[in-house]
């Protein structure tokens, strides 16, 4: 199997991973992104070259998203968060590779694999953000649903409803899911930080969440607690 490297990430020929090659897509492409396709399906030096041209495109957009989210990371360094700009573009990179069957065409290429760049630089930074800090066992307040806004009756019945809940969660959930619900809903932990800690998937996690939360919609309704439903939770 034959590889290269590229700024410090290992590149596997994509017919190395895979029997066949699917058709890339049903309709006709523009003719400046089935000639990038084509040269990242080629031999030799115009893939070599093709796959320079690509990490140096997500570089740029890596680059750009980690610039618009610097503010969230004073304390780190400019070379620093270069270093995470070309981690970013290395592991975009791969991830191209390793899907240039899915794309369909529905815009230019170039467009279709910034986004994997503005992805991957993003849940690094989110990760970075949370390097030094515990993920809360525990809610770390329950009063960030106090509304002054809210009248004596209102804010009675807001108080009785944190109760069930903060008491739903301790019976009804299990270890795992009470850690997955707290940190995801409560207290604003990214799921790429949590999955991460966890040695879990993303995936995984939102199933957990699902989970947690239809127990507790239904321990809550037990007891009489009508809740808005999410159509997406329907």
């Amino acid at each position: 199997m034959s590889a290269r490297t590229l700024g410090g990430a290992k590149l596997v020929h994509p017919h190395a991973q895979t029997a066949a090659v699917t058709p890339v897509a049903l309709r006709t492409l523009d003719p400046e992104s089935q000639a990038s396709l084509d040269d990242l399906r080629s031999e030799g030096a115009a893939r070599d070259e093709a796959i320079a041209r690509l990490h140096a495109l997500l570089l740029r957009a890596a680059r750009f998203e980690v610039g618009r989210r610097r503010v969230t990371l004073p304390h780190l360094r400019g070379d620093e968060l270069d270093d995470i700009a070309m981690e970013a573009a290395d592991d975009a990179l791969l991830s191209v590779l390793r899907r240039l069957d899915d794309f369909r065409g529905r815009s230019r290429f170039t467009t279709w694999v910034y986004k994997f760049a503005l992805l991957e630089a993003a849940v690094k930074l989110r990760k970075r953000s949370w390097q030094e800090r515990e993920i809360p066992p525990e809610p770390e307040t329950w009063n960030v649903f106090a509304d002054a806004r809210r009248g004596p009756e209102a804010e009675l019945e807001l108080g009785e409803l944190l109760h069930a809940v903060e008491r739903a969660i301790a019976e009804e959930l299990t270890p795992h899911q009470r850690t997955v619900l707290v940190a995801l809903a409560i207290d604003g932990v990214p799921i790429d930080v949590l999955a991460d800690r966890l040695g879990s998937t993303r995936g995984a996690l939102y199933k957990t969440l699902h989970d947690a939360r239809r127990k507790l919609r239904s321990r809550l309704a037990e007891q009489g607690h009508e809740l808005e439903r999410r159509p997406e939770e329907s």
